[in-house]
């Protein structure tokens, strides 16, 4: 050959392996570059929480000596602080100066004017003292003063926009107020706004009494009422809160029992009574988490737990106080909380001054500040980004809190979470919810196992007649049929993923619903069928006419026998149902058997998701099969073995590696489908194996949440990672089923 001819040869091998590798490389990057960037957004998820201090200054010399609240807008520009006089004094958190103070005794008007801008003088001389302040979650404080009198008050900020100016408007507004009564002397009290505009306040007495006022919307109140059974326990009160509605209260004592009463009830029930700790520890804190469901209890050792409504004995009990959730075990006692308006995080300050941040859902310890001098006073803002306090030497400092993703821990993402309403620990996937007030619920376990569920049923269907049909057009049937056949089956994978969904969900699904019983029934039919052709076949084979079937043209047989047994199925499906089911299948499964029939359930799944799984299968395998040397099984026919002999014995395990592969690219293209479960599965993540209940697959939940999720959120992040962790599973089942074609090719090589 010409020595010029060779070298362009081979120049172009060079150039074309150079592009080649270039090409493979550059694949790989992608796909890394890819997975980088989904792990990058999903990281933050794990971060920890921050709090930078932003200002610290000295409280005016006009605040009163002893303050006992205080409190700041959202945007970290306004605060205020309530002294014994009980006067609210507006502070300019930017430069520490006084801009205006008001009185709880000049702002009974909910409706009065915002705060001039200049501070008035104010004649407090005459008026009582304070001896507590007891903040809420929403800047409202339930005051009580030296003379019996209680309060319940409320800081009200707004923005205001002038042209492009933004400006924070305050109010203070009293919107009851309880006289004091003659030889009641109160201890400390809590005072609630009702969902009819009433006002409940229960204040404790020195004697261990509880007493109960009602006031109406017209400020009429009504008779007092005491709750004298609490004074009959051996300990004392530490510690009581009410519900946001007035509905519900819960008292502590110094010998760990939680009491719970109906104070809406007439006259108020006590509902319960339970020991909270077995050594009987001191409750020293206690307060209603956001959603005025779980109750968070602090305990003399240190330790928080949260306490929640469960119906231990099963469904339709009694609802019990349980505890459901255990933070802290060891340290200081707890004194007080402080509770964030958007999630179940909890602040929690120690006798020691520490101040802990916590999240009850997750059980994560998130934060621990030690301010230098201790805190004597602190609040968190509406939006929870930031906690303020004044600290022993009459300092106001303000701290930014960063805590983007409280919720989310691994144990969340795959372990069993006892969440609020449930009666024991679950495997949860709820992103949201119609009330803001829920938790979210953020399992991986439910997607992945739908995942595989949906793999599952799909496989089930698509493996046997795939690798069948590759078995017999590639060993049996004629070069003709096969090269009608193999294209054909291969155009099924052209077939948009979307049209097989929406056919399945729209049209298969409401026909396979009135029709489930005749398919169960073709289950039983068709081998019935095939016994009773194939014995008919024995006799008919002897003629020469009838045997040149067998040479290719087998299949012509099976339609046949798939029409006989669909129609015999088809034709006793009424019968059966009517007689066994009392004519309705699903409504008898769900009464007699406890089980739901989903119209999109996972035999839907199983047609839908297998049709597209076939061709992929049969192709790689009817390539695998065709391969075999001719050799290998002309000399097993010439050792007389027959035709599924050697298919079975010799043609199969020699092909074994090439179909495993298929087995699995197929299962990896199953496990990653999208549009067809996202459209015929009806997307409920639920742990059933069943096969009338559908399922929610990691690729759906991401392609149904993902528009709803706010960018930068926890759950758009959550996402990500469910994407990482769908890219892990299909790499290592690919790698797995990688190691165990080069074992098959080593052990069956040819």
């Amino acid at each position: 050959m010409d020595k010029r001819h060779l070298s362009k040869i081979k120049r172009r091998d060079v150039i074309a392996r150079w592009l080649i590798s270039i090409g493979g490389v550059s694949v790989i990057f992608c796909v890394l570059t890819m997975l980088v960037l989904i792990t990058c957004t999903a990281l933050p998820l794990f971060s920890g929480a921050r709090a930078p201090l932003l200002t610290r200054f000295s409280l005016p010399t006009s605040v009163g000596t002893r303050v006992l609240a205080v409190g700041s807008d959202d945007y970290r520009e306004t605060g205020f602080v309530l002294d014994e006089r009980g006067v609210f004094t507006f502070l300019d958190l930017r430069t520490g100066k006084c801009f205006d103070v008001a009185s709880v005794f000049a702002a009974s008007d909910p409706n009065a004017a915002a705060a001039p801008s200049q501070p008035p003088s104010l004649d407090i001389r005459s008026a009582p003292r304070l001896l507590s302040a007891a903040p809420q979650s929403d800047l409202r404080f339930s005051l009580l003063w030296d003379d019996g009198t209680a309060a319940l008050a409320r800081v009200v900020f707004k923005s205001e926009f002038t042209g492009e100016k933004r400006t924070i408007a305050h109010r203070l507004t009293t919107p009851a107020r309880f006289a004091a009564q003659p030889g009641l002397t109160l201890c400390a009290v809590a005072l609630r706004e009702t969902e009819d505009g009433g006002f409940v306040l229960v204040g404790l007495l020195p004697d261990q009494r509880l007493v109960l006022r009602r006031m109406n919307e017209d400020g009429e109140e009504q008779p007092t009422a005491f709750l004298p059974d609490v004074a009959a326990i051996p300990a004392t009160i530490t510690a009581f809160t009410v519900d946001r509605d007035g509905k519900e209260l819960y008292v502590a004592t110094d010998k760990g029992n939680i009491l719970r009463w109906d104070i809406a009830a007439s006259p108020p029930q006590l509902v319960e009574r339970v020991n909270a700790f077995p050594d009987h520890r001191a409750i020293t804190a206690l307060g209603l988490v956001f959603g005025d469901v779980s109750l968070a209890v602090g305990d003399a050792h240190g330790g928080i737990s949260t306490w929640a409504p469960v119906s231990l004995y099963g469904e339709g009990s009694k609802r019990r106080l349980a505890p459901i959730h255990q933070l802290a075990s060891e340290g200081p006692a707890v004194s007080r909380f402080l509770f964030t308006l958007h999630d179940k995080s909890v602040v929690s300050v120690t006798t020691d001054g520490a101040v802990n941040l916590d999240h009850l859902t997750s059980e994560r310890h998130l934060l621990t500040l030690r301010p230098a001098p201790a805190l004597t006073q602190m609040a968190l803002s509406l939006q929870g980004d930031t906690l303020v306090g004044v600290d022993a030497e009459r300092q106001l400092c303000l701290w930014g809190l960063q805590n983007p993703h409280p919720e989310v821990s691994w144990a969340v993402l795959f372990g069993k979470v006892w969440y609020e309403g449930y009666d024991k620990p679950a495997y949860v996937w709820q992103s949201s919810s119609a009330n803001d007030d829920n938790e979210a619920k953020f399992s991986f376990v439910p997607l992945v196992f739908g995942s595989f569920k949906a793999t599952f049923y799909g496989m089930l269907l698509a493996i046997p007649i795939a690798i069948f049909g590759a078995l017999y057009v590639s060993q049996f049937t004629t070069c003709e049929v096969r090269s009608i056949v193999k294209p054909t089956v291969e155009i099924m994978a052209a077939i948009p993923t979307v049209v097989i969904g929406f056919l399945a969900a729209l049209w298969l699904a409401p026909r396979l619903e009135r029709a489930i019983v005749g398919v169960f029934l073709y289950a039983f039919t068709l081998p019935l069928v095939f016994l009773v052709f194939m014995a008919l076949w024995i006799g008919l084979r002897r003629a020469d006419v009838v045997r040149r079937v067998e040479r290719g043209y087998e299949f012509a047989l099976a339609v046949p026998i798939l029409l006989v047994a669909g129609l015999l199925a088809w034709a006793a499906c009424p019968l059966v149902e009517q007689n066994l089911f009392h004519g309705d299948f699903p409504l008898w499964l769900f009464q007699e058997a406890g089980f739901r029939f989903d119209p999109r359930n996972s035999i839907v799944i199983a047609f839908a998701l297998g049709f597209t799984v076939i061709p992929i299968i049969f192709t790689m395998s009817e390539d695998a099969l065709s391969n075999v040397p001719k050799s290998l099984k002309a000399a097993s026919l010439a050792l007389g073995a027959s035709r599924w002999q050697t298919v079975w014995h010799v043609v199969l395990p020699s092909a074994s590696p090439g179909v495993f592969a298929a087995l699995i690219i197929g299962f990896g293209r199953a496990v990653g489908e999208t549009m067809i479960v996202l459209m015929a599965t009806g997307n409920t993540p639920v742990l059933d194996w069943g096969p009338f209940t559908g399922m929610r697959t990691l690729s759906a939940n991401i392609a149904v949440e993902i528009p709803e999720a706010p960018a930068g959120g926890s759950l758009f992040r959550i996402l990500f990672l469910s994407a990482v962790l769908l890219f892990l599973l299909t790499s290592v089942l690919n790698t797995a089923a990688e190691l165990i074609r080069h074992r098959l090719r080593k052990r069956y090589g040819y």
